[in-house]
């Protein structure tokens, strides 16, 4: 297992991450690895690592299968594939009903077809785990898995007949496979459908050579050892750039240090800032709640924002609508702050967890799943959920939230019911949310 640990700044946390890849593609090339796991925290380069081992599988000859979780992602990966060797035929394996977006139809190397054997003098097809599951011929030398920890296990048992090896790339600290039906009948079965795909990989190939990128370089030096204490203690890593290399200013100065600018400056200042409602028990869609998370987005871009860092011109970069992200727990939550921006709405992103998995921005503002409940359950303490929520940002994250969630968790039970040959989740969802809590706790704004 190969990987690393904090303490890396600058050019030695490039050199980190590089080590860590070279490891994976020499494990590629190596005649007996069947399969390579990569773990990667949010903005560690899972698609960078992923187009250059594509491209370096397709150098040598091996036509490569990749597949993604959902068609954005086949998009993304198809366009960074394309853009990076235009010369590199490249099919994308299609639904009837798929329209090719702008991002593929650009590229005159890019072949669409809603089959496979239409793609066989691609280099590289991409599809989603859906589609390939329809692919009943053929055999591939090597499949790459993208956001494996998204997949659920069944759909890799039914197209792990299609390759003979195989290299998984994914986030084992955000989400779990998603379902819309009961799970607890699989319980403790060592193929439970509703496992990730690497889980039960790993549970039945224990030799498979396991890699962890050291290195976020989406994460700023203030999100880093946050997010890597609540949600990877098992593998810690660092920011890609120092304290300070990131900075986010406003051409605007505020007038009257309402709350809503103190919360704004707060975040701009440690990267963090929780804007906390007074304790009350609501619906789901807590009308207070939305619109502060609303009121948040508007003033911050009437502020000016300029975002600094190594990658961006010295004079900063304004910070765009598009460039801003409200999430929530549920798509209700979502609907209403979209309403509540009006015409904003069509610039700033405003979704799930679900729909936010992948994303990245310069600033995120945040309705904390457990904000006006009388409860944790199981879903609003899944550490995937915050994880994902607390680590889109480049710049800074601002959390929405009623006081009192710190009772939620005192009172919620110290034990969960035990079920036989079930792995421990880890991190502890409920371990995770005190540590963002108590993180959080060190930049609070009270709502006046």
């Amino acid at each position: 297992m190969t990987g690393g640990g904090p303490g890396w700044t600058g050019d030695t946390a490039s050199a980190a991450a590089e080590r860590v890849i070279a490891a994976v593609l020499a494990d590629l090339r190596a005649p007996s690895a069947r399969g390579v796991v990569v773990d990667s925290p949010p903005g560690a380069g899972k698609s960078t690592l992923v187009v250059r081992a594509a491209r370096e599988l397709a150098a040598g000859g091996a036509q490569v299968m990749i597949v993604a979780q959902t068609n954005e992602q086949v998009d993304d990966l198809v366009h960074r594939l394309a853009d990076a060797d235009p010369s590199l035929p490249i099919g994308r394996l299609s639904a009837a009903d798929y329209q090719p977006t702008p991002r593929v139809a650009q590229h005159a190397n890019v072949t669409v077809d809603t089959a496979v054997s239409h793609l066989r003098g691609s280099a590289i097809i991409v599809g989603t785990a859906a589609k390939w599951t329809h692919v009943a011929d053929g055999v591939w030398p090597w499949a790459i898995v993208d956001e494996a920890y998204q997949m659920r296990s069944d759909l890799l048992l039914r197209i792990a007949n299609r390759f003979e090896r195989a290299l998984f790339v994914g986030d084992p600290g955000q989400l779990d496979p998603f379902s819309t039906v009961e799970t607890t009948r699989w319980l403790g079965l060592t193929w439970d459908p509703m496992q990730s795909a690497v889980a039960v990989l790993l549970r039945h190939n224990p030799d498979i050579p396991v890699h962890r990128l050291p290195v976020s370089w989406r994460l700023p030096a203030s999100a880093a050892e946050p997010v890597s204490k609540a949600f990877y203690p098992f593998a810690p890593f660092v920011s890609g750039t120092a304290e300070g290399e990131r900075r986010l200013t406003f051409q605007t100065a505020a007038i009257g240090g309402s709350a809503v600018d103190r919360v704004i400056e707060t975040a701009a200042e440690t990267g963090w800032a929780l804007y906390e409602l007074p304790s009350r028990h609501t619906l789901r869609t807590d009308a207070e709640a939305v619109q502060a998370c609303a009121a948040l987005a508007e003033r911050l871009l009437q502020r000016g924002p300029l975002a600094f860092s190594p990658d961006r011109p010295p004079s900063g970069e304004p910070v765009t609508p598009d460039r801003i992200a409200i999430g929530t727990a549920h798509r209700d939550q979502a609907a209403a702050i979209r309403q509540a921006l009006g015409d904003l709405a069509q610039q700033v992103t405003v979704d799930t967890a679900n729909r936010l998995q992948g994303r990245e921005y310069d600033v995120t503002i945040v309705l904390h799943p457990l904000s006006g409940r009388r409860d944790a359950t199981a879903f609003h303490l899944e550490s995937g959920r915050l994880c994902v929520l607390t680590s889109r940002h480049r710049h800074a994250c601002l959390v929405v939230a009623r006081a009192g969630i710190q009772e939620i968790l005192d009172a919620h039970p110290s034990t969960e019911p035990v079920h036989l040959n079930v792995p421990v989740k880890f991190p502890d969802g409920w371990e995770a949310n005190q540590s963002i809590l108590t993180h959080l706790s060190q930049q609070k704004v009270w709502a006046s």
